[in-house]
């Protein structure tokens, strides 16, 4: 679920900063929540195995 979280946020990240790059400061937000995401996912997933 976290992976396909951060893959949304990544491609509307790269979408984002090819369309609207006026909004130059969500789009940053947008990839670093894509990057916490991907974090989360590896850190919960060496917890439960």
């Amino acid at each position: 679920m976290f992976i396909a979280i951060a893959v949304v946020l990544l491609v509307l990240w790269v979408l984002g900063f090819l369309t609207f790059h006026i909004a130059g400061a969500f789009i940053h937000i947008l990839l670093i929540l894509a990057v916490i995401s991907i974090i989360w996912h590896f850190i919960a997933g060496r917890r439960s195995t």
